[in-house]
């Protein structure tokens, strides 16, 4: 079911993100998208820090997490429902008081399975953390 034309758009991405209660903490946004690819801002909050003063593993990985779930619905549109399966994250630096950019790609979308990579970056380009994705089709 391979398009070649969006399926979802920056605006339908965010009211996406706006109507799911349980990312509310996060205050996330769809800061870009193409097909096959998304990327979410996370707009830097104490809330999200851990002791030591850095932002959470679990904030970035979930904003990878994230960022891909809204990278399918660029191919395949806001109705079906997906969940990951498999998430490997590869910590690479830390941040502080800084805003995080994941960006997602899909690497191979099936009729059940999706598989891609995201990164997770810093208000400077640095790379924090390098995430391999899988999401299945419920």
């Amino acid at each position: 079911m391979k398009t070649n034309q969006m399926m979802a758009s920056t605006d339908e991405l965010n009211a996406v993100l706006a109507a799911s209660a349980f990312l509310e903490p996060y205050k996330l946004f769809v800061s870009n998208c193409e097909l096959g690819q998304c990327t979410v801002t996370v707009p830097f909050s104490r809330s999200l820090e851990r002791p030591g003063g850095i932002v959470s593993g679990m904030t970035i990985m979930g904003a990878a997490d994230v960022a891909m779930w809204l990278a399918i619905m660029t191919e395949r549109g806001t109705s079906e429902q997906w969940v990951t399966t498999d998430i490997k994250t590869t910590f690479l630096r830390s941040a502080k008081e800084q805003d995080i950019m994941c960006t997602a790609r899909l690497l191979k979308l099936g009729k059940r399975t999706a598989y891609g990579t995201a990164e997770c970056l810093n208000e400077n380009g640095d790379l924090l953390a390098h995430h391999v994705i899988t999401y299945v089709r419920c």
